[in-house]
């Protein structure tokens, strides 16, 4: 019987000066995504991605971790000015953005919050009479 040949998938390395980090910070884990300037994905990591299981992923060193390690995916396809975007209220926020501007030839153009903010929202439930 023939073999089945088995196809790779080629890699193609872009050469992309400047991109935008993404931080997606929950209690539970945080989420690190670079893209370009038009918001394609570059890479990505997470701190559930790195193998940090249950209440390890929500730590500062998890989202650390997450951060280093989508950077130097990026750093492969050239990425060397990065915007960063935090979202979220989770404990890995600060260490992400300071853990980005301690890389080696990553510079940070611009750092902002995007984290959703209710304008009043829905109506509460009625007052509880007792």
């Amino acid at each position: 019987m023939a073999e089945k040949k088995i196809l790779k998938k080629k890699v193609v390395k872009k050469s992309i000066a400047k991109g935008i980090v993404y931080i997606s910070a929950t209690f539970n884990n945080t989420m690190v995504t670079v893209t370009d300037e038009m918001g394609n994905a570059i890479a990505w990591s997470s701190a559930g991605a790195l193998n940090f299981k249950g209440s390890k992923k929500s730590t500062p060193y998890a989202a650390q971790q997450a951060v280093e390690d989508a950077l130097n995916k990026a750093k492969e396809h050239g990425i060397k000015e990065v915007g960063i975007k935090v979202q979220g209220p989770g404990s890995g926020r600060e260490t992400a953005v300071k853990s980005i501007g301690a890389i080696e030839g990553i510079k940070v153009t611009f750092f902002k919050d995007i984290t959703p903010l209710a304008h009043n929202g829905c109506r509460p439930p009625k007052r509880r009479r007792v």
